[in-house]
């Protein structure tokens, strides 16, 4: 059933992102009640307001311990508009309805981290957020809860396109993420009082947890477990999905090798663009060039501030998402042209160093793979050397390499792939692949050089490699056969040098 939301109660811990919702249901025409610093914030916008305490009669007591813990609130809220004994018994006791609850929490799990005291960790349990998330959640079949900045976007989408009314779908999907997010804030507070500090990659449900619209594929439910809002500040764009969650982890795991200016773009995972040059500008379109039909719909991650040029030439391209730690004002405003569009500016976050995987009835664990070799680490194998040049287009492989599906061959030069095969069955035949795809986009391999996530058990991955012109190849070494691909890198003139470290991706 198609409800139109004709009031709201707005009371939350951060106010970023925020503006766009106030404004459009004041536009919209929406009664507005709010609390302390949100009200200050919906004032200073210039919209109408009304406290909560002019509707209860109650101030904010206690250090603000009590706000809106009140039947008229509560009521509003809660009573069933199909009920006529619910809605005589609201008109009686003169509670108005309340349509719409945005609320977010206290940062239990943030100050918990932070390492402060006990006292000030115990006034950042919410007990008035908590109870509105699920008084609203409940009642879903008349109110919409939004429980998280992160659905903020969704819902301006929603009610622009639903002109400010919602139906029982929309109202029951954002009422099983605010279950969830409230199960997961009691499971962390739980576990404080039990002096439990597991992380969540050893307790994954205690986690904040966002339902996403779908998994994988549509016909897959799916969730997410963990705060994106610390990873991320979402700029412009809709809700992210399964699979960008999926990609936006590859291009951070990718990226972060990098020190220099690096702009890098990822389909399914995989890298069809890498390009590290001294401006933000060059490193895009040289990471562009590799692939541009790939790139297509891509996501795309750089670790420098975007600036106005860069954005120009970023702005051709239909993209998915763009990631960097920063965005010129001029630039972010027109890269926000794009209503889809997914902008994320980047939070300095630690990541845990493990992995996890379920499969068959249990959950697989490693440390994730942190290492990358560098030319200090290399043992030349050849006769001939490495060049300085080809020294850092080796590393430079390598890194692209350990990110890339295996079995897996990368082709670059110094601070530029030029092509990958991917997830082949032999290597082989990822060579012939990023060969031919390097060929059709117009690069030449005379002078470039092959890095490879395993070791070669025989030669002819080196003798396809020299007849395209590759001068140098970097693997790990170990075959049984490694002189067999000695030998024949010795017989064409090319440098090889082994790091005795493989790096297979799943």
């Amino acid at each position: 059933m198609s409800k139109t939301i004709q009031s709201a109660l707005i009371s939350v811990y951060y106010k970023d992102g925020l503006e766009p919702l106030v404004r459009l249901l004041h536009q919209n025409g929406v009664l507005l009640y709010s609390t302390g610093g949100t009200q200050t914030f919906i004032e200073q916008l210039g919209i109408p307001v009304t406290a909560v305490e002019d509707i209860t009669g109650y101030p904010s007591i206690f250090g603000g311990r009590v706000k809106t813990l009140h039947p008229v609130v509560f009521g509003g809220i809660l009573y069933r508009r199909n009920l006529a004994e619910d809605v005589a018994q609201a008109s009686r006791h003169d509670i108005n309805p309340i349509d719409l609850v945005v609320v977010d929490l206290y940062p239990f799990e943030e100050t918990v981290a932070s390492g402060a005291s006990d006292d000030d960790i115990i006034e950042k349990i919410d007990i008035g957020g908590i109870s509105l998330i699920r008084a609203a959640a409940k009642n879903y079949e008349d109110v919409l809860i939004v429980s998280s900045r992160s659905q903020y976007a969704d819902v301006v989408s929603l009610l622009t396109e639903k002109q400010g009314a919602t139906d029982l779908d929309d109202r029951r999907r954002f009422a099983k993420e605010a279950f969830a997010m409230s199960s997961g804030y009691d499971r962390a507070i739980h576990n404080y009082f039990v002096g439990n500090t597991v992380s969540g990659d050893d307790d994954f449900r205690q986690l904040p947890a966002q339902s996403l619209r779908y998994g994988e594929n549509p016909h897959q439910q799916a969730t997410f477990y963990g705060d994106l809002n610390a990873l991320f500040d979402q700029l412009n764009g809709k809700e992210l999905s399964y699979n960008n969650l999926v990609d936006v982890d590859a291009c951070v795991s990718l990226i972060d090798e990098f020190t220099d200016t690096t702009f890098a773009i990822i389909k399914h995972t995989n890298a069809c663009g890498v390009a590290t040059a001294p401006t933000a500008k060059q490193a895009y379109l040289n990471a562009l060039a590799c692939d541009p039909v790939s790139a297509f719909g891509g996501v795309i991650i750089t670790n420098a501030k975007v600036d106005l040029e860069t954005a120009e030439e970023l702005n051709k391209l239909f993209m998915e998402i763009l990631i960097a730690p920063d965005y010129d004002e001029e630039a972010l405003a027109l890269l926000r042209s794009k209503k889809n569009r997914i902008l994320l500016k980047r939070k300095p976050v630690e990541f845990s160093p493990k992995m996890f995987k379920t499969l068959l009835n249990g959950v697989l664990e490693q440390d994730k793979d942190n290492q990358t070799e560098t030319a200090s680490q290399f043992t030349t194998v050849t006769e001939k050397a490495p060049t300085e040049s080809e020294l850092r287009a080796l590393e430079f492989a390598l890194k692209i390499c350990k990110h890339t599906k295996s079995n897996t061959i990368v082709l670059a030069n110094d601070g530029q792939l030029l092509a990958s095969g991917v997830g082949q069955t032999s290597r082989v035949d990822a060579l012939r692949q990023a060969i031919e795809k390097a060929r059709t986009f117009g690069f030449d391999l005379k002078g470039a050089v092959m890095a490879s996530d395993a070791f070669f058990p025989f030669s002819d991955c080196v003798e396809i490699a020299g007849e395209a012109g590759i001068l140098a190849v970097v693997q790990p070494g170990g075959s049984i056969r490694d002189k067999d691909s000695i030998d024949a890198c010795n017989q064409r003139g090319m440098a090889m040098v082994t790091t005795g470290v493989r790096h297979f991706k799943h």
